[in-house]
């Protein structure tokens, strides 16, 4: 008889890892265009817990020379923007496709760069020379004359925040001809032209929201900038710089949107935009303010309508401030458990594997330096996507791990805030991600589920000085145990068990390798919740499928 160790019916089914990953253990590598997709769909070019931003870059450009398919690299720009709303990567795609495919790249410009800061990081990647140019080519000057003619007063006016590029700097570098003496009046008030440079335009020309925006800069009180700011339609952020005390940051409160208001808590408290004027200056609260604010937050109809889910509001709690009243603190619990109702439910309970490990305590945009950087760790994100599944399914397990899996009893109508908060204390150690389906074959082995869900950052390493890693014939323990739990699962009815990977960070290497019941997806956005759904009800695409659907 044959070796039954070496041939058993198993080990067919396992593949054999094919690399080492960032942390030293087994993994499988992914595909050229899936690892990009997953770069691009996570974010940031920042340091994170086993890569410098140097390095993601290098990966990143080694990526792209690797896939021939510059229409593919056209929808990963638009879908990192439109639909995982990142910034840095899809610029960066950008600005390749203008050096390999120009007709590409003006077909997609307007949809990745559709405002001021995405623009500005374009031109700041293009002049840095690490896609090979480090100036403007002529066809990518002339996208950004369109851009600069087409945007609307308002969009410039918010595109003229921020500096290193400005966009008085893209302006210059771009030259666009004005289309009409209003644009060319509005190009030389933004570059800062003597006014007799502007001819045949006058300040006359300049559009009247620029006119009410000069007359609020040069008003003398309080109460006239109040007066002015009141009827201003134009971000908040133009109107801070020249504000004179707390009634106009008050007028500045109410002008500011709902996502305005959530990530600028702190700053409306520093002004002390949330205290009445009284005899002595401005002490105690002004409950009119904290009201509005409140109400903002939390208003049921524009959460349901904007279908936002729990992480921003997660983010803006933790980062607010201690003395941000209480009211409006309440007003993010509430505006977070109203988006747990965008939650999409799952066909059957899952097992939720939470990898609470010490490299998940990294900040989920990476180490950007001072004032750039998330308090938002990646055990957090992990903590609230197992949350808030938890709550729309109360029947899936939640199993923390980092070397050990750790059993945790928790409450699905617990509140989003609290059980994430609950759920991201575990941990701390290295990395094992056997573990939860270890636990889903031993203490949930009579349980049906309809798959097991992995977030993570992948790099799973504690068993790696064990010959061929932890799994049988070489495969990740991931894989091993994988492959356990569905023959477990089929015993009871459960015909297509799924495996779902969501890596919260970008390092190329996955635990179990893309096929048919296996799903592996980059980063952490709005849209996991909804692929992990379909994924589960056996639809057919995959995460470089969904890429691929984007219309050009």
């Amino acid at each position: 008889m044959a070796n039954k160790s070496l041939f058993q019916s198993i080990t067919s089914v396992l593949p054999r890892a094919t690399v080492v990953n960032e942390a030293g253990g087994p993994a499988y590598k992914l595909s050229a265009k899936h690892a990009l997709a997953q770069m691009a769909a996570t974010g940031t070019f920042g340091n994170v817990y086993y890569a410098s931003a140097q390095n993601q870059l290098d990966a990143m450009r080694k990526l792209i020379d690797e896939i021939d398919d510059n229409e593919f690299l056209a929808k990963l720009a638009v879908y990192s923007r439109e639909r995982a709303y990142m910034k840095d990567m899809p610029a960066a795609l950008l600005v390749v496709l203008s050096t390999r495919d120009t007709k590409l790249m003006h077909q997609v410009f307007d949809r990745v760069a559709d405002n001021g800061r995405v623009l500005r990081t374009v031109f700041q990647m293009t002049r840095s020379g690490q896609f090979g140019r480090k100036g403007l080519s002529s066809s990518l000057q002339r996208a950004f004359q369109r851009w600069l003619n087409d945007a609307s007063v308002g969009k410039l006016l918010s595109a003229s925040i921020g500096n290193d590029p400005s966009l008085r700097d893209i302006l210059r570098m771009a030259r666009p001809t004005p289309k009409d003496d209003a644009r060319r009046a509005l190009f030389g008030w933004l570059t800062d032209k003597p006014v007799e440079k502007w001819a045949p335009a006058t300040v006359d020309h300049l559009p009247s929201t620029v006119q009410s925006l000069v007359a609020y800069r040069a008003a003398d009180t309080a109460e006239a900038q109040t007066l002015i700011a009141g009827d201003l339609q134009v971000r908040w952020d133009l109107l801070a710089d020249a504000a004179k005390g707390p009634l106009v940051w008050k007028a500045i409160a109410r002008q500011m949107g709902p996502q305005a208001l959530r990530m600028n808590l702190n700053t409306l408290l520093r002004h002390d935009a949330f205290k009445k004027p009284g005899i002595l200056g401005f002490a105690g609260t002004d409950n009119a303010v904290i009201d509005y604010v409140a109400g903002q937050l939390a208003d049921r109809d524009a959460i349901a309508r904007s279908r936002q889910f729990p992480y921003q509001f997660l983010a803006a709690y933790m980062n607010a401030s201690d003395e941000v009243p209480s009211k409006i603190k309440t007003a993010l619990h509430d505006a977070a458990e109203i988006a747990c109702g965008n939650v999409p439910k799952l066909p059957g309970p899952v097992i939720i594997g939470l990898d609470t490990s010490g490299s998940m305590g990294c900040a989920v945009t990476g180490n950007r330096g001072r004032g750039g950087t998330s308090k938002m760790r990646c055990v957090d994100v992990a903590a609230l996507f197992a949350a808030a599944i938890l709550r729309r399914n109360p029947d899936s397990v939640v199993i923390p791990f980092d070397t050990q899996a750790y059993k945790v009893k928790v409450d699905p109508s617990d509140s989003i805030l609290s059980l994430s908060a609950r759920l991201s204390k575990y941990g701390g150690g290295g990395t094992d991600c056997s573990l939860p389906f270890v636990e889903a074959n031993t203490r949930y082995a009579k349980q049906a589920f309809a798959g097991i869900v992995l977030v993570s950052d992948n790099e799973s390493w504690i068993t790696s000085g064990r010959r061929y890693g932890y799994g049988q014939n070489g495969s990740t323990g991931v894989m091993t145990q994988w492959e356990k739990f569905k023959k477990t699962q089929r015993g009871l009815g459960i015909v297509d068990p799924k495996l779902v990977c969501i890596d919260i960070q970008p390092y190329g290497t996955s635990q179990a390798p893309e096929r048919d019941d296996i799903l592996n997806i980059g980063g952490f956005s709005d849209a996991v919740f909804n692929v992990v759904s379909s994924f589960l009800e056996n639809d057919a695409s995959r995460f470089v499928r969904e890429v691929e659907s984007v219309e050009l």
